[in-house]
């Protein structure tokens, strides 16, 4: 029981560390890393030796990844697009070279028309977007 305390204890202290630390650039690096930890932890407690604290680490990270990628996800499509006091919103697509397109898209009651005169029903995703004005 000690020595389970003293793992967590450790692997706390490093995640912690490291956290802060390495500074991690993404959602999905934070995620994996705290995933990690605490699957150590849990792993540690419910194995009761390192083959459990290894695999508590190993699916406490992939949980964490994939929690953290979503995330990432979502501010990424939030901050592709701009609102005007007009009522226009421009989305920035990406394009197969890294680089971006904006596509301007006017307001009309709950939908959205495209710069072609295309309507959608809601506001378009960077995909359908991309089909029509990106590369």
């Amino acid at each position: 029981m000690i020595k389970n305390l003293l793992t967590i204890s450790i692997v706390a202290v490093v995640g912690v560390g490291l956290a802060v630390l390495g500074g991690c650039e993404s959602e999905a690096q934070t995620g994996a890393l705290i995933g990690s930890g605490v699957g150590a932890g849990v792993g540690a407690l419910a194995g009761g030796d390192t083959e459990g604290t290894l695999i508590g680490a190993a699916v406490g990270g992939g949980i964490g990844y994939i929690l953290g990628n979503e995330a990432d996800k979502k501010k990424a499509n939030v901050s592709q697009v701009q609102t005007s006091q007009s009522g226009t919103e421009t989305v920035w697509v990406s394009n197969s070279n890294g680089s971006k397109t904006p596509v301007k898209l006017k307001r009309d009651g709950s939908g959205y028309i495209g710069p072609k005169g295309e309507r959608y029903s809601t506001r378009p995703t960077e995909e359908q977007l991309r089909q029509a004005y990106g590369f």
